[in-house]
């Protein structure tokens, strides 16, 4: 079987750990990606044996510094970047069937002079992929997000018609193409509190939210909203669909961490390869010693695998 490929990310973060952990629990063939000699290490920081059980292969990429745990260094930031460049081309090539990402410092990588907003507009830029969609699955939720890493004040701004339009055609073909789903249920939030109130807290959504929504309809979507995002996510709300899609970051996420934290995953839709992700960041103060865990990524190691089945 094609081998799944696992990012260890972020050397001095906790990434090293739970993917050599996961790795080690896989039932399918894995090849890690990074410095051997820092695996090692995180296979000894949590008890694993090593070298690794024979379905698991080391590919060694070297980092352009000594690692040490929980301190960051910005000679590292481009060897991360090379890690997922491997992963990336090697899911093109036919090499690997899905690739599986550990956090990275998006910090360190910008404080080397590398413009980077995160994984998954990376992964967009390095596939020329037009558009992208970034969905957490967990807690019984998935949620996507129409706008990502983006400061709050330009978020109005980023959402278009246009935008809509190509994320709600995104997310409703993923979810049939690679989550299985014949007919997708997507409930979509507003922007404003109280969905704009009728235009009396905001015009977005009657003026560009509600306008897409119909056009998708129209295009053979099954879509209902704008909704208040406070009613939205609510049990018996949230019951009636597939998928979610709120119009920024820290709209939808809270919800679903606080759900979910832990074993949520993070999947990045429309891409030609499959790529899925853990839900949290690089933990340095628990790099280095046990107590990471490994839970969110054996969840995106898992799905990875179901996707790229599909």
């Amino acid at each position: 079987m094609t081998p799944i490929a696992i990012t260890s990310g972020e050397p001095a973060g906790i990434g090293p750990q739970i993917a050599v952990a996961a790795a080690a629990a896989a039932a399918v063939p894995i090849v890690l990606l990074g410095d051997a000699g820092v695996l090692a290490s995180a296979a000894a920081a949590v008890g694993l044996a090593w070298p690794p059980p024979v379905h698991v292969r080391v590919e060694h990429i070297g980092a352009a510094a000594g690692v040490v745990a929980g301190r960051l260094d910005v000679r590292n930031a481009r060897y991360v970047l090379r890690l997922l460049d491997a992963a990336i081309d090697g899911c093109r090539q036919g090499r690997f069937r899905a690739m599986v990402t550990a956090p990275v410092h998006k910090g360190v990588i910008n404080d080397a002079g590398v413009p980077f907003t995160g994984h998954t507009e990376y992964l967009a830029e390095r596939t020329a992929t037009p558009q992208v969609v970034m969905m957490l699955v967990g807690g019984g939720m998935r949620v996507a997000l129409a706008t990502t890493h983006l400061p709050l004040a330009r978020v109005p701004a980023a959402i278009t018609g246009a935008s809509l339009a190509a994320t709600l055609d995104i997310l409703h073909d993923d979810l049939g193409r690679r989550f299985g789903i014949e007919r997708p249920r997507i409930g979509v939030a507003g922007l404003n509190p109280h969905a704009g109130e009728g235009g009396h807290l905001g015009r977005e959504e009657i003026e560009v939210i509600a306008p897409a929504l119909e056009a998708a309809r129209a295009r053979g979507i099954d879509v209902e909203g704008p909704f208040p995002a406070d009613t939205l996510f609510v049990p018996a709300q949230l019951s009636r669909f597939d998928a979610v899609l709120a119009m920024f970051h820290d709209q939808g996420l809270p919800v679903l961490k606080h759900a979910s934290f832990g074993h949520g995953i993070n999947v990045t839709l429309g891409l030609p390869i499959v790529r899925t992700s853990v839900d949290h960041g690089t933990a340095l103060d628990l790099a280095g010693r046990r107590g990471a865990d490994p839970g969110s990524m054996k969840a995106a190691l898992a799905l990875a695998d179901e996707l790229s089945r599909r």
